[in-house]
């Protein structure tokens, strides 16, 4: 499944708003489109036929199969020239779609289901998947059309390289500008040291942020020469990671950010800013997990380099959250 997009439907209007998406995404790839259905209701060992009393079209097995076919036909309509296939595949949606994200190009999901409890902003499908699928997640939320850049999130580690990369092709398929933003945090009060105990900690901010444009500029400089026909914008900014994303995705068609940053502890699947991005982004985000090398082995090492033990790099360390 090479290059196909695959979206997962439920007959929700969130999910159908994916399959839009998820046709355009596959339309821009010159891809082909898989609609896949969780059928659920077999495992629950009740009835999946039509009523004795109902008409023959009834019954959970054929509301399934028409739930898949009508998302296709709606896929192919709004892209006709899309390759659109469609499947109704038994077990329950976390564990069907991260199944078939296995050699997809990209994994579309509406931000709610079917499933989603009242007063939830984002479903537990879409957070699951961003954590475990085997590809780039798309969670399609915010403005049903968005325009304007693509916005990256960068933390400077190799993990996060693999967000990097998609965000310039994604940026060069759509014919958008890129802003790649990375944040900084200069801490220059007094540190809490023990109960009571306040020791003032004072870094070179200028030095600090110096380091950072560093960062910044080493992670996306091969993808420019990579990607010439995409527009970078570089933006550092002195706030929190997570509402500088938020905000600049007010502005954005896309959202991309890796699942995990330097500031994650070990063990965690899903960072707090990718949490964060999903539950309150103003637009689509895609969530990019590293490949198998960087999940293996080098998930600590930093574009900073390991000899950065100055104050900027002691700085670094603190001003970023996972």
């Amino acid at each position: 499944m090479s290059g196909t997009v695959v979206v997962g439907v439920d007959g929700s209007p969130s999910s159908l708003e994916a399959v839009d998406v998820a046709a355009r995404e596959a339309k821009l790839r010159g891809g082909a489109l898989h609609v896949v259905h969780a059928f659920v209701w077999p495992t629950m060992k009740v009835p999946l036929g039509p009523s004795t009393m109902g008409p023959p079209e009834g019954g959970l097995r054929n509301l399934a199969h028409r739930t898949a076919e009508e998302a296709a036909a709606r896929a192919k309509s709004s892209q006709p020239t899309v390759e659109v296939s469609h499947a109704v595949i038994a077990g329950e949606p976390l564990s069907v779609l991260a199944t078939e994200s296995r050699g997809a190009a990209l994994v579309v999901v509406g931000d709610r289901g079917l499933g989603g409890f009242t007063g939830l902003l984002v479903g537990s499908v879409a957070v699951y998947l961003t954590a475990h699928a085997e590809c780039p997640v798309l969670v399609t939320r915010g403005r049903k059309h968005p325009a304007g850049p693509v916005v990256l999130g960068v933390d400077g580690s190799e993990v996060g390289d693999a967000a990097v990369g998609w965000a310039f092709k994604e940026a060069s398929l759509r014919g958008a500008e890129l802003v790649a933003l990375h944040n900084w945090n200069a801490w220059t009060g007094p540190v809490a040291a023990g109960p009571s105990i306040q020791v003032p900690t004072y870094y070179d901010v200028d030095l600090y942020r110096a380091e950072e444009e560093r960062v910044l500029a080493t992670a996306i400089s091969a993808r420019r020469e990579e990607y010439p026909d995409v527009r970078v914008t570089p933006r550092l900014v002195q706030e929190y990671t997570r509402q500088a994303l938020i905000a600049a995705s007010e502005e954005a068609q896309l959202l991309v950010v890796g699942a995990r940053g330097r500031g994650g502890f070990t063990g965690l699947l899903l960072g707090s800013v990718s949490q964060a991005v999903l539950h309150h982004a103003y637009c689509p985000v895609a969530v990019v997990r590293a490949d198998r090398e960087h999940r293996h082995g080098t998930s600590h090492r930093h574009h900073r380099g390991t000899g950065q033990t100055g104050q900027a790099g002691q700085a670094g360390q603190a001003g970023q959250t996972g």
